[in-house]
C-alpha cells in the first residue's frame, strides 16, 4: 500500500482554509478517485514541538492507494479539476507530494 501526501508549508500571513480543505476539497477528491482510493484523511499542524512555535506544516492531506499506478490512474483524469479547486483554500499553491510505502500499520 502507498500513501499519497500533499504537504503545504507553513507561511507568514499565508492563508490556509482548513475548513474547506477538510469539508469540500479532500471529499471531492475521494469522489472523484472512486473505487481505488483506500482511504484518506488530513493533519492541520499545530507546532513545532516547542510551544508557540509555527508548524513546518499547516495542513497535510493524505491519500492511501494499493500502488502508485493506482494513484496515478485516478488523479490524472481529474488532475485539472482538483488544481483548479487550489485558490479555493490557500493562496501558498499545491503543496509539495510526497508518495510514500506504507511498512507498518497499527
Amino acid at each position: 500500500m502507498i500513501k499519497v501526501s500533499i504537504l503545504y508549508p507553513h507561511r507568514q500571513n499565508g492563508r490556509f482554509d482548513s475548513e474547506y480543505y477538510t469539508t469540500r476539497h479532500m471529499p471531492l477528491a475521494a469522489r472523484l478517485f472512486g473505487a481505488a482510493l483506500r482511504g484518506w484523511s488530513v493533519d492541520i499542524g499545530i507546532n513545532a514541538g516547542p510551544p508557540d512555535t509555527p508548524p513546518p506544516y499547516v495542513a497535510a492531506g493524505h491519500f492511501l492507494f494499493d500502488t502508485a499506478d493506482a494513484f496515478y490512474a485516478a488523479f490524472q483524469p481529474h488532475a485539472q479539476t482538483l488544481l483548479d479547486d487550489i485558490p479555493n483554500y490557500t493562496d501558498g499553491g499545491n503543496g509539495t507530494i510526497l508518495i510514500s510505502e506504507i511498512k507498518v500499520s497499527v
